[in-house]
């Protein structure tokens, strides 16, 4: 018998007490890609709860001509717990790439480059660009700061001239095969974990 199938019959024929259980999925069962955890919760105390762990981790991704990858940078940031996904430019996006993560994790658009790096410097907030160029430090070799916006260009391109000269640095990711450059979403993974293992309390993932 499954973790699953144990919390229902344990709970089956009582009433439970704890509010953040939904009545709904107690009677139909929780088919979420959620942790076990969170199994049964409410949407919003899942929020809440992920909103108490959440790290000063911020991310980026321009979406100036409609980026297939903010799904995949959704559904990581979720699972990082990160502060915040701004996306820049477009207001719609793929989100199937995000899994339905997009319902538990933070969201802002922002218009402009200049408005995100006008929303960096009012938070507070450390802009690290992130792309394979040629002056950029090597990540695996960088020390992130803890109040951190990274920011990633779009598939091609690569981050625009506004982020480059707005940034206090450039990392890139060290390659060693053929191809110029990696996925967009692939590399947002990566970046993301290279904070995660300089500034998270590990003790406290899953």
């Amino acid at each position: 018998m499954g973790n699953d199938a144990r919390r229902r019959r344990a709970l089956a024929g009582r009433p439970p007490d704890d509010p953040r259980y939904d009545p709904n999925l107690l009677r139909d069962g929780d088919t979420r890609n959620v942790v076990d955890a969170y199994r049964y919760w409410t949407r919003e105390a899942v929020i809440a709860d992920i909103d108490r762990r959440r790290h000063p981790l911020h991310v980026a991704i321009e979406n100036f001509g409609h980026d297939a990858n903010i799904g995949s940078v959704v559904r990581t940031a979720n699972a990082f717990a990160v502060h915040t996904v701004h996306i820049v430019g477009r207001r719609r996006w793929n989100r199937r790439g995000a899994m339905v993560t997009d319902r538990y994790q933070r969201l802002c658009h922002h218009d402009s480059t200049a408005e995100l790096l006008d929303f960096a410097a009012t938070a507070g907030l450390t802009v690290v660009a992130v792309d394979n160029v040629p002056g950029a430090q090597r990540l695996e070799e960088t020390a992130l700061p803890r109040d951190c916006l990274l920011v990633f260009g779009q598939e091609g391109p690569g981050i625009t001239d506004d982020i480059r000269a707005g940034a206090a640095l450039t990392v890139s990711i060290a390659q060693f095969g053929s191809t110029r450059s990696i996925n967009a979403g692939v590399a947002a993974g990566i970046a993301m974990h290279a904070w995660i293992r300089q500034h998270a309390d590990l003790s406290q993932a899953w």
